[in-house]
């Protein structure tokens, strides 16, 4: 054998995910592959996702079928560098198959959630990785919780990343006060105590967005950095049907809409996202939490609060990330803003960006954070 083989296997996207459906193959068997080609999409749980090659060859071998449901690990296909006979390509991936089941049935069991005492209040958050760089903070947007960085949280690594619900949301305590801009970055530098993080890289989504910028404005001793994914904070539109469409949603036909209304591609949004949406609005305290921050972010259908003239003073490095198809905030909010920062649009995906253009947005992520 003169070539080198490389297997393609089921992700782990999300600590939460122990299979997946390989639902379409988009590269045939034969193509030439480069990093970043996308090679086959899968369905979890929450969304369906493109996979994307990390290695350049030839795609020698589509093992797994369209439809099948396989665990996180399987092997999927192969990719070969240089020449490999047939043979030592049947007899790769019969030893690699064996590995994997045994790898599987030996898997620990994926870390859970936990929740803390912040400032008086309970705060549910997903620890993960391990390392001396500065920990990350990942901070979801309305209605939202720690899952929607089921992407983003596995590929940061070197350092301790925390996902976590802001008040009203998902496991934490649904008081939350005011439910404005200050009482939910509160929260969040509450957290920050509570955890023992002296300083932390910022990622914050739509409303998280306005909150991590807010905090890096307010508390630049606390934040090394602070990634705005399609935030609020930068202009007065909003789609207000949207908020009150999602408040109000309390059956699957009446949310599924809303919630496919986040993604340029509807058909990303599946069953199980929906139904755990439901569950989240249906827990004791959820409708008034969310109506509270809605009053106070969103009155008469406008942001409240605009963050957009302060950015130019930010002491610390600010980026912004957006999908050119928002249905929710307009990406034109990052039209003219200041030259020192960075913006980057993605033609074609919508308001959850970083997770239907995951593996663009984790490089970007990671770039940005580096090695501090």
């Amino acid at each position: 054998m003169t070539g080198t083989i490389h297997p393609i296997t089921m992700p782990k996207w999300g600590l939460a995910m122990t299979e997946g459906l390989l639902a379409a193959w988009t590269a045939a068997e034969g193509a030439r592959i480069e990093p970043g080609t996308e090679i086959v999409d899968i369905e979890t749980s929450k969304i369906t996702n493109a996979l994307e090659s990390t290695v350049a060859g030839t795609l020698r071998r589509r093992v797994a079928e369209e439809g099948q449901t396989l665990p996180v690990g399987a092997l999927l296909g192969v990719v070969v560098e240089g020449e490999v006979d047939d043979g030592e390509l049947d007899r790769f991936i019969t030893a690699f198959q064996a590995e994997a089941a045994a790898a599987t049935e030996s898997a620990a069991p994926p870390p859970e959630p936990k929740v803390i005492q912040a400032g008086g209040r309970p705060i549910r958050a997903l620890v993960t990785g391990e390392g001396d760089g500065t920990p990350v903070v990942l901070i979801h947007g309305f209605g939202g919780d720690l899952n929607n960085w089921l992407f983003t949280q596995p590929a940061l690594t070197g350092r301790p990343v925390h996902a976590i619900d802001l008040p009203g949301h998902g496991g934490s305590g649904k008081e939350v006060g005011a439910g404005d801009l200050a009482a939910l970055s509160g929260a969040v530098l509450a957290y920050l105590d509570a955890a023992g993080i002296a300083k932390a890289h910022l990622a914050g989504h739509s409303m998280g967005g306005a909150v991590a910028l807010s905090l890096a404005l307010d508390a630049p001793d606390r934040v090394a950095s602070a990634t705005l994914i399609a935030p609020a904070g930068l202009g007065a539109e909003i789609n207000s049907g949207y908020i009150d469409g999602f408040i109000g949603a309390q059956k699957r036909k009446d949310l599924k809409p809303h919630l496919e209304a986040l993604f340029a591609d509807p058909e990303l949004v599946t069953r199980d996202l929906v139904e755990d949406v439901l569950k989240f609005k249906r827990l004791d305290g959820v409708e008034a939490a969310l109506k509270t921050i809605s009053g106070a972010f969103f009155p008469g259908g406008r942001q409240a609060v605009s963050l957009r003239d302060r950015l130019g003073s930010a002491r610390v490095p600010v980026q912004v990330i957006w999908g050119t198809a928002d249905a929710i905030l307009p990406a034109a909010h990052a039209d003219g803003l200041p030259g020192s920062i960075p913006v980057h649009r993605f033609d074609g995906k919508g308001h959850m960006v970083h997770m239907e253009a995951a593996a663009e947005v984790n490089r970007l992520l990671a770039t940005f954070i580096g090695n501090g």
